[in-house]
């Protein structure tokens, strides 16, 4: 049975978290908080599995909370967030502090209804229960490890790196997209499965503590060598190349695809535009996208790297990209920027 903690200050989304979460016959909540103060005093005293996160809050917030629990007794942390005006920034700011997901309220079709999100609310807090106590902890602490030798460089190297991830995927990005080097010869492109409107905020934490340029792609552009290009929620990123020039494209087809970007749409249209030289990474996260789009890379002699199991938050992406034979190699967190340094 999984044990959760609801922390909210408004009466209503913590019944209604109570109630969708009550409903499903492995998950029980053991408490509810109506702050972030009573959230870290239920915390370490219930010690539950996973504890649910609203981040504004009054006497004590979200964020202010987080750090607390994570200092105290860290559990995995689901927040529940909105897109506002700052909502994004301060979203990406609690998953560098530790939590390790979010669910955006703001989606519900009217502020006094959150049914819609039932199900994703349970297949988040069934996927955090999961997690290695471990692996619970601030971006800051990942930051702070020592950094491997550079490896030696690769025969064959690459002029563009996709990377796709999921649950997890904001922290892994933040421990490898900051060691890229000014005059980085090759372009990084990013799917990172999230919702519309927080794939700018990503970028711009990104950039800003980043030594080559972070942005959220546009239609048209270009890319280019020492570029990182996120790919816009709510749209499939490809890459579309004629002569020595190639463009973003973004559209919604296909519109079947579990996820919009798709890891597997952006990689096909890659490996079709650059063939061997190009290099797929998968990083922590829910499923299986990218399987299909590795399997493109690899077939165009192209290469492929996996996040390696010891460092996941959830070993999902990866764990099927391996099992289905489609991974050159298996790298922690904590070595893939110098790998991809080496590979390209």
């Amino acid at each position: 049975m999984i044990r959760v903690l609801v922390v909210d200050d408004s009466a209503f989304v913590r019944q209604a978290l109570v109630r969708m979460l009550s409903s499903a016959p492995d998950i029980e909540v053991v408490g509810t908080a109506v702050d972030g103060r009573d959230g870290v005093e239920k915390a370490l005293a219930l010690r539950p599995d996973v504890v649910t996160l609203d981040i504004k809050m009054p006497r004590m917030g979200g964020l202010e909370a987080l750090r607390r629990i994570m200092a105290e007794c860290p559990v995995p942390v689901l927040l529940m967030s909105s897109l506002t005006s700052d909502g994004g920034e301060i979203t990406l700011r609690g998953l560098e502090l530790g939590a390790l997901d979010f669910v955006d309220k703001s989606r519900a079709p009217g502020h006094m209804s959150l049914s819609d999100l039932a199900e994703e609310v349970k297949a988040k807090v069934r996927a955090l229960a999961q997690v290695p106590r471990d692996r619970v902890h601030p971006v800051d602490s990942l930051l702070a490890e020592p950094r491997p030798p550079v490896l030696a460089p690769q025969a064959r190297g690459a002029d563009v790196v996709v990377i796709g991830t999921s649950t997890g995927g904001p922290p892994a990005l933040q421990t490898i997209i900051p060691k890229l080097p000014p005059g980085l010869s090759t372009a990084i492109l990013v799917v990172q499965h999230m919702p519309v409107g927080f794939t700018r905020s990503l970028a711009d934490r990104l950039n800003a503590k980043s030594a080559i340029p972070v942005r959220e792609a546009q239609d048209g552009e270009n890319v280019c060598p020492g570029v990182v290009l996120i790919a816009p929620a709510g749209h499939h990123m490809k890459i579309k190349r004629r002569g020595s020039v190639a463009r973003v494209w973004l559209d919604d087809e296909p519109r079947a695809s579990l996820h919009r970007p798709s890891v597997d749409v952006l990689m096909a249209s890659v490996a079709k535009a650059y063939g061997p030289r190009s290099l797929g990474v998968v990083l922590t996260g829910m499923g299986s996208d990218g399987v299909e789009g590795l399997r493109a890379i690899r077939e165009t002699g192209g290469r492929t790297f996996a996040e390696s199991e010891e460092s996941c938050v959830i070993y999902g992406m990866p764990k099927a990209a391996v099992e289905a034979g489609v991974v050159d190699r298996s790298v922690p967190l904590a070595r893939m920027a110098d790998e991809i340094l080496a590979a390209v």
